[in-house]
């Protein structure tokens, strides 16, 4: 039907309730041959022009309720536009980041552990940040881009929730997961090209070391904000053994040196993080960054049309209730 051409519905489910028509009409039906069974006419001279005006009109009521009942499921199943597609310009910057899914995230000096207390905290800086273009890479031995950058969160935040250990080989290839970030950003038109790096070890694995990383995040204008994860001296590191999981005091060691250098190149700032409550103010920090607008592009606006449809069935409705109570008075039901 060409009145719905480019038209998609967020509540398609009321449409079910079309079958309330066909159950009304019959009901009306019934009661007509009910009422015809019972009335009587003494004389048909004195009532021929109410029995002709009635007669031609006697189904107005039921036509107007079901077509008003019709337009009202419409406007509940939310009709919306779907052809507005568009370049849209927002404020916000373009932020990766780079975080570390190596064994050792698995240390319980934050809880639950390293990699999932740097999941949730950095899931929640994704919500607080609805206009940035926001993407994901991890690194262990070697490092992928896990999400693209994005401005739907939702996806984003899907695919972070689902990271964990052994998804690559096992090391700390931090040059490696620092470079990857930089080429998702390198043709970024935003003005603000940011990186989060998070690590909490040393780089020992990978072909690019992280101070050449560093650079060429420089010569693209990507700003690096390196996070060492693991709190002071030793941290406990869940072991699986054949009488269930122990635990072993592993030493922190993380490359302090040169993630304040990574920081430094690039006009960043390094932060330590000991545990979840200091990593969720490294983020608030963070999140204090300076805007700029960026483009994105093939945003959909759609625009909501349920009105038109709740104020025709308004109509409709008080048109039969008009007719009922004026001119076929006692005619309609």
């Amino acid at each position: 039907m060409s009145w719905f051409k480019g038209i998609e519905f967020a509540h398609p489910g009321f449409f079910w309730l079309f079958i309330i028509i066909p159950l009304m009409v019959a009901w009306y039906v019934w009661k007509q041959r009910q009422l015809q069974g019972t009335l009587g006419v003494p004389t048909l001279k004195s009532f021929a022009f109410k029995k002709s005006y009635t007669a031609r009109f006697r189904h107005v009521g039921i036509a107007l309720r079901s077509l008003a009942i019709a337009a009202l499921i419409v406007a509940l199943a939310r009709p919306q536009s779907s052809l507005s597609w568009q370049d849209s310009t927002t404020e916000g910057i373009d932020i990766m980041i780079a975080s570390d899914i190596s064994g050792s995230m698995l240390a319980e000096d934050f809880k639950p552990n390293r990699l999932e207390a740097g999941k949730n905290i950095a899931i929640d800086f994704i919500k607080n940040r609805p206009n940035d273009r926001i993407g994901l890479v991890i690194f262990s031995g070697e490092s992928f881009t896990q999400c693209p950058l994005t401005i739907d969160h939702d996806v984003l935040i899907n695919v972070f929730s689902d990271i964990k250990n052994g998804m690559i080989d096992d090391g700390t290839a931090i040059g490696m997961g620092l470079a990857t970030a930089v080429n998702r950003l390198r043709t970024s038109t935003a003005k603000s090209k940011v990186i989060i790096l998070l690590t909490d070890g040393s780089n020992n694995s990978g072909s690019i070391p992280p101070i050449t990383a560093a650079e060429i995040a420089k010569q693209f204008g990507v700003r690096v904000y390196t996070v060492g994860l693991g709190t002071n001296g030793y941290a406990p590191y869940p072991v699986p053994t054949p009488m269930g999981i122990q635990y072993q005091r592993m030493k922190v060691d993380i490359d302090e040196g040169t993630l304040s250098k990574i920081a430094n190149i690039t006009g960043g700032k390094y932060f330590r993080a000991t545990n979840n409550e200091t990593l969720r103010q490294i983020y608030t920090q963070i999140d204090k960054l300076e805007k700029a607008k960026i483009d994105v592009t093939q945003y959909r606006r759609k625009t909501e049309m349920f009105l038109p449809w709740a104020i025709i069935a308004l109509a409709l409705l008080s048109l039969e209730f008009l007719l009922k109570n004026s001119l076929f008075k006692g005619a309609l039901t």
